[in-house]
C-alpha cells in the first residue's frame, strides 16, 4: 500500500453506560461543547476545535470503546486503504455520511494489533468558541491532542503505523538491555507536536487514555478543585505533575465509566523533519513523573476494552510479550 497521509488524531467515540451522567462529568464539570445531540449519543467538542466533534459518547449496556479516530489528508487516502484492507483480509468497513454526525465517508478497520481504528477525511465545520469567552467553562479544555493505547507488541505497532502512515517517533523507552535492548514505549506523531499515537507496552490492545490539551498548567488545579468540589475527588487519578517524556505538564482523570482522560499541557515543537527521537531508560525513574513520583499501579492494569469494528464485541486482549515491569517505570 502507498503511504495514507494521516493529518492527526482527530476523535474518538466512547460508549457509556449513563449518558445523562457522562454529559454531566463532559459538559458541566470539565467543560467540553455540546455540537450535537441524537437519541443515545452526544457530540462533544473543546473551545478550540472548528471540527464538528472529537469525542462522541453513545449510551450502552457496558463501558468500551467503539473506535479511535485519525484524519486523512484526502477522500483518495481513505479509498486507498479500503483497497489495501480488502486486499490483505483486514476486517474493516465502510461508515457511510450521517451514521456519524457531521461527518463524511470513513473507513473504520481493525488493525493488524486489533484496535478499531477509523480514517476519515471530511467532516463539517462549526462556529469558533475561542474568543466566546462568556461560553467557556470548567478548566478550558481547548483540543484533542493525542490517543494512548496498550499493546502486547510495541514493535509490531511502531513499524505498521511508521511504514503505513508515515507517523515519526518523538521519544522512545526501551528496556535497557543494550543490544538485546526491546521497544518498551513510542511516542509517534504526524502534527508537529510530541505525538498524535502513544503505543505502550501492556495487556491489550486497549485504550489507555486520550488527552486534551489545557491552556497551561493551571488549568489542571482548576480542574481538580471543580471536580473536588462537586464530589468527584475520587476521579482524580494522577498528577497533576511534569512528564519526563515529553516534559508536559499532566493531570489523569477518570469518567464516571472508569476510561481514562488526560488534561496536558505544555510539550514542544516537532516540525523539524530529522528531529532525532529521545531515548528513555525503562529503569529511568525521571521518565514517568520528572519529578520523581511513580504512578498508582491502577494506570497500569485498567485500560478501556475495544470494541470489534463489525461485530461491536469485545476485542480479545493478550499478555504483553515484555513482563518487566519495575516500579519506577511508567508510560
Amino acid at each position: 500500500m502507498n503511504g495514507v497521509n494521516v493529518i492527526r488524531a482527530a476523535h474518538l467515540e466512547l460508549r457509556v453506560t449513563d449518558l445523562a451522567r457522562s454529559k454531566a462529568w463532559y459538559v458541566d464539570l470539565l467543560g467540553l461543547n455540546v455540537t450535537a445531540e441524537e437519541p443515545g449519543a452526544l457530540y462533544l467538542r473543546g473551545i478550540e476545535e472548528r471540527c464538528h466533534h472529537s469525542l462522541v459518547l453513545r449510551a450502552a449496556e457496558r463501558a468500551s470503546v467503539s473506535h479511535i479516530s485519525f484524519r486523512a489528508a484526502g477522500v483518495d487516502d481513505v479509498e486507498r486503504l479500503a483497497r489495501h484492507c480488502e486486499a490483505a483480509g483486514l476486517k474493516h468497513r465502510l461508515v457511510e455520511p450521517g451514521e456519524e454526525l457531521g461527518q463524511g465517508q470513513a473507513l473504520r478497520m481493525q488493525d493488524p494489533l486489533g484496535m478499531p481504528v477509523e480514517f476519515y477525511a471530511q467532516m463539517d465545520w462549526v462556529p469558533s468558541l475561542m474568543q466566546q469567552f462568556h461560553l467557556h467553562r470548567g478548566p478550558g479544555l481547548q483540543r484533542l491532542d493525542h490517543l494512548n493505547c496498550g499493546l502486547p507488541d510495541v514493535q509490531q505497532g511502531f513499524d505498521w503505523y511508521t511504514q503505513q502512515f508515515g507517523f515519526r517517533c518523538s521519544e522512545y523507552t526501551d528496556s535497557d538491555e543494550g543490544a538485546d535492548s526491546k521497544l518498551w514505549a513510542a511516542w509517534l506523531f504526524r502534527k508537529p507536536n510530541v505525538h498524535d499515537l502513544a503505543l505502550m507496552n501492556a495487556r491489550g490492545p486497549r485504550l489507555h487514555h486520550f488527552a486534551y490539551w489545557v491552556e497551561n498548567a493551571l488549568s489542571l488545579i482548576r480542574a481538580c478543585d471543580i471536580l473536588a468540589s462537586a464530589g468527584y475527588g475520587g476521579s482524580i487519578e494522577r498528577g497533576p505533575g511534569r512528564h519526563g517524556l515529553s516534559n508536559a505538564m499532566f493531570l489523569y482523570l477518570r469518567d464516571p465509566d472508569g476510561h481514562r482522560i488526560e488534561l496536558y499541557t505544555g510539550d514542544y515543537l516537532t516540525a523539524d523533519p530529522d528531529l532525532p527521537p529521545i531515548r528513555w531508560s525503562v529503569n529511568d525513574k525521571r521518565r514517568q513523573t520528572f519529578w520523581g513520583h511513580a504512578a498508582p499501579a491502577c494506570w497500569f492494569e485498567e485500560l478501556s476494552t475495544f470494541d470489534d469494528v463489525v461485530t461491536g464485541e469485545p476485542v480479545a486482549v493478550s499478555e504483553p510479550l515484555l513482563q518487566q515491569r519495575p516500579q519506577t517505570a511508567t508510560y
